[in-house]
């Protein structure tokens, strides 16, 4: 009889579960804190839920993404221009070694790392997996932890561990299998799992994580604690090591929250007071919670903050501390319930658990901060009142972000996969847009059918896995309306919602209106009625695909609006308003304000703001620029800018139209249509006045995540020049048409740019060609490389000096394109400005142009740090002499890469330069003043 119960309790210990539609892992794990490493023996449990039988399975060994620097978590900081992870050393990035993959009757498996994913493990099967049945696999494998510096999650420089994706996991199938690389999108995809794990350490650690502690020992030989976990319908386990911890315990009626999100500004009590609200409210909406700990850490809401003003600094921030403090717990206490309890696939069909999450967020905000505006207490004084951004609730933000995307052409469906993303659609745009369409259907169907359609989704398919399919049918069940433009349209494709008006008259007691669709789409939306501010009426109207024809009650409306809630994201709603009887024509009034605002789509606005700028001639340059650009972009943009030179005291500035024809389809996304023209001082006694219209192509692949574009300028640059007594300008006034083509490949360890240009004016006509390419190496040697190439096709201006020749150091700029501080300097501190264009040289030789032709090859290289060695040689071609070989080198130190950098030449053409006089005034710099210019620092990895 005993030993029969031991046969039993040992088929049971093998195959537990088994009758159970889901997976089981056991795991024994060590670390090894002073070689950061983890020994690893795993059990895994795979059942075939499928009605396929299986000859192979996948797992996801996400602690290996970090082995190579060609990884494609490697691959995706490149793209997100982080250098850290490519400079990072071997034992700093991690691994994982897999010493043995052992399946029943304890027989060795064959397995390997798939080519194009090396965190991917495929194992061959011996006996085929019948569905329904379940095979036991045991592996034993160690992982070097990486630096936490990466992502968040490793190995601390306090000697502290964040642990998450430490183990192997098995990949989903149903029917598919669904395995992808780590790309740091937090989106590891996992079935139902029941957990079973052992886990040692030094006992000095504090060890945090959400599955339920059974047991706990200490070995008095070596000081290890060992914990016992066990968790069922697990999709990951989280682990937290610390020497000191700083997670704190709140007890709730509905659950314990464990979290490390803490405010110094915010007491203990309040603290525990917001938690326990949060908590009620998420049970209250979305239902139990069916573990016993919630975990929520600094380095969740970090990784998927709130975005807003609330993110400012301390000093500037408009929300008290606890409010601040609040929506960071809200925030992560959301996505950490929804992600540990619907299991939908994070890569492929992110949308409606973005959905749920956002518009549940918002349901919080209306429940508690109705009233609440986006710039919180900056409300009460009268200035911050003046800004039409001071009436935006807090909950219409998420519309303003999506669309701020889609006025910039680079909105995404919301199925797109997370990888194919740009930064800002996957950490911001996309859940915003998934949750403004929620609240978009919530408005157009009535709130319960909405409300309900989410509540019986959760509940159906709480802990199973699932997809935004089951929330479709769901939602169709509950409305007798048709659905086809929400899923097709919305989140099926960047189709924009642009109505406006064709006519408006009033006959009798109603109002006549004609309405047009300015897109493809053929969503619905409401017309209002309105006198003054006052809604009088509202009248839904299902999507068309050209005109409608409506008719609405007259009494008491002097105007019609679209969309005058706006909680329709719509992409244009400054052509939504229309009066009943507009006073010569102008149905929204003209309003001057001084600052850049948020766009009012009920005014014509017309911003002012006050400018500084410099050169050499006109000194300091005050003046003040006239504009329409709000926070959002603009199809027609214009901007006046008037200046005065106190050194000079001349007249200056600029002015400038344009209006971009966006193309949502195909590679040709963009058109622009334009005049510029400036004024300005170029010698000390002497104004150059430009203008130029032009029109620009804009091109682009189908993967809006690379950086590759394409640009076809054709302008025609024309310019007059007030005689000078210091520039001799025979011919001061000329014009030349020129075609540009730009085809640039950005990136931070790989990038390469060519650009072609082509110039027609009366006395000449020339053609040149520039490539650039930067190489990141291995070993973290930067190497570049440039290329120019210019010949004049007929010159007619040899006999006027080299104005318009090819400049081997210093371009004379007839064009006006370059930001020269002092241009027509020949010595001082400001003829030392380099400029890299043309010869792109760094020393001033005795042949500084050529007038038929000129070819250079720049590089330089690492020598330490920031430190670079540079070299330039070239051909230099002048009529009735031979072609001239020239060249130079010297040290660059690269403070800001093209932006602020130095040059100390040290050999060229003019021998020995270190030891000739005058040296300081041979040193070159590169300086970039203009604000935007150094914003695309910080905000190219966003887009």
């Amino acid at each position: 009889m005993k030993t029969l119960l031991q046969a039993l309790l040992l088929c049971f210990g093998l195959f537990p579960f088994t009758s159970e539609a889901q997976n089981r892992i056991e795991i024994t794990a060590r670390l090894v804190e002073e070689e950061k490493s983890l020994f690893i023996q795993q059990d895994i449990y795979f059942k075939n839920t499928s009605k396929d039988t299986l000859t192979e399975l996948f797992f996801n060994d996400w602690a290996h993404s970090f082995s190579s620097k060609q990884s494609k978590l490697g691959r995706r900081f490149a793209e997100n221009y982080d250098r850290r992870f490519h400079l990072a050393s071997d034992d700093a990035r991690g691994a994982s070694k897999i010493n043995s993959i052992i399946g029943e009757s304890f027989r060795n498996l064959s397995f390997t790392r798939l080519e194009d994913a090396e965190d991917v493990i495929q194992v061959a099967l011996i006996n085929p997996l019948a569905p329904g049945e379940t095979t036991q696999l045991k592996l034993n494998y160690n992982i070097r932890i990486p630096d936490a510096k990466f992502t968040g999650y490793g190995a601390l420089d306090n000697g502290d561990f964040n642990l998450k994706y430490w183990f192997i996991a098995p990949a989903v199938y149903d029917g598919t299998w669904h395995y992808y690389s780590n790309k740091n999108l937090d989106d590891l995809y996992m079935a139902p799992t029941d957990f079973s794990i052992q886990f040692s350490f030094k006992k000095n650690y504090r060890f945090i994580n959400e599955l339920e502690q059974t047991n706990a020992t200490v070995s008095a030989q070596n000081n290890y604690k060992t914990v016992y976990l066990e968790g069922k319908s697990r999709n990951n386990t989280t682990i937290y090591l610390r020497q000191i911890s700083e997670f704190q315990i709140t007890e709730t009626d509905d659950l314990t929250v464990v979290t490390n999100i803490t405010d110094d500004k915010v007491i203990a009590e309040r603290e525990a007071l917001i938690i326990d609200k949060i908590s009620h409210f998420l049970v209250a909406e979305l239902g139990e919670y069916p573990f016993k700990q919630l975990v929520i850490s600094n380095i969740d809401y970090a990784e998927n903050p709130v975005y807003g003003l609330n993110q400012l600094p301390d000093f500037l921030s408009p929300f008290p501390e606890d409010f601040k403090y609040e929506l960071k717990i809200l925030k992560t206490a959301i996505d950490n319930f929804i992600d540990r309890t619907l299991f939908i696939n994070p890569r492929d069909d992110r949308w409606i658990a973005d959905g749920i999450k956002m518009y549940t967020m918002m349901k919080y905000m209306d429940h508690f901060y109705p009233n609440l505006k986006v710039v919180g207490t900056l409300n009460r004084y009268w200035l911050a009142r003046q800004f039409h951004l001071s009436d935006l609730e807090f909950n219409q933000q998420y519309n303003l972000l999506y669309m701020h995307m889609a006025r910039m052409n680079l909105d995404q469906p919301l199925t797109t996969p997370s990888d194919s993303l740009i930064k800002f659609n996957k950490n911001i745009a996309n859940s915003y847009k998934a949750a403004a369409g929620m609240n978009y259907l919530s408005e157009y169907l009535g709130v319960t059918p909405v409300e309900q359609s989410i509540d019986q989704f959760y509940l159906e398919n709480k802990l199973k896995l699932t997809s935004s399919t089951a929330f479709e049918q769901i939602l169709r069940a509950n409305t007798s309306k048709d659905l086809d433009w929400f899923f097709n349209d919305y989140v099926n494709s960047r189709k924009i919602i642009d109505y406006k008006f064709n006519e408006v008259k009033r006959e009798g007691d109603s109002i006549k209106i004609e309405l047009k669709n300015k897109t493809k789409s053929q969503m619905p939306i409401p017309v209002y009625g309105m006198n003054k501010d006052k809604i009088v009426s509202k009248t839904w109207v299902d999507g068309f695909e050209k005109e409608q024809h409506l008719s609405i009650a007259g009494d008491s409306i002097d105007r019609v609006v679209i969309n005058a809630e706006g909680f329709v994201p719509e992409y244009n709603r400054r052509n939504n308003y229309k009066k009943i009887n507009p006073f010569l024509g102008v149905n929204k009034p003209f309003q001057f304000k001084l600052l850049q605002d948020l766009e009012d789509p009920s005014k014509n606005q017309v911003f002012f703001m006050p400018v500084v700028e410099y050169n050499f001639y006109d000194g300091l340059k005050l003046g003040a620029k006239m504009y329409n650009k709000t926070l959002l972009s603009k199809a027609f943009y214009y901007r006046i800018e008037p200046q005065y030179g106190l050194k000079s005291n001349k007249l200056t500035g600029s002015a400038g139209f344009t209006y971009t024809q966006n193309v949502n389809e195909g590679n040709l996304y963009a058109i622009r249509y334009g005049i510029s023209g400036s004024l300005s001082s170029y010698a000390p006694d002497a104004l150059y006045k430009s203008y130029s219209p032009f029109i620009t192509f804009g091109f682009r692949t189908d993967d809006f995540r690379s950086d590759k574009r394409q640009f076809l300028t054709v302008s025609n640059i024309n310019v007059y020049r007030d005689e000078s007594d210091v520039i001799t300008n025979d011919d001061p006034n000329y014009s030349v048409f020129n075609v540009r083509y730009t085809n640039s490949d950005p990136g931070v360890i790989n990038a390469f740019t060519y650009d072609t240009d082509f110039q027609l004016s009366q006395k000449f006509s020339k053609f040149a060609l520039t490539a650039k390419y930067r190489k990141v190496f291995l070993n973290n040697r930067q190497f570049d490389l440039r290329f120019f190439g210019g010949i004049f096709l007929y010159n007619d201006t040899r006999s006027q000096g080299d104005y318009f020749s090819f400049a081997l150091d210093r371009p004379t700029d007839y064009l006006f394109r370059y930001n020269y501080y002092g241009r027509s300097e020949n010595s001082g501190i400001f003829s030392q400005q380099l400029i890299l264009a043309e010869g792109g040289f760094k020393s001033k030789l005795d042949t500084p142009f050529g007038n038929e032709w000129l070819t250079t090859v720049n590089t330089s290289t690492t020598l330490w740090n920031f430190i670079h060695g540079y070299a330039d040689i070239g051909l230099v071609k002048n009529q009735g002499s031979s072609a001239r070989f020239l060249y130079d080198s010297g040290i660059r130190t690269v403070l800001v890469e093209d932006y602020f950098e130095l040059f100390f030449p040290v050999y060229s053409s003019n021998g020995w330069e270190i030891g000739q006089p005058n040296y300081d005034q041979k040193i070159r710099f590169i300086v970039t003043l203009d604000l935007r210019t150094m914003l695309s620092l910080f905000t190219r990895k966003w887009y």
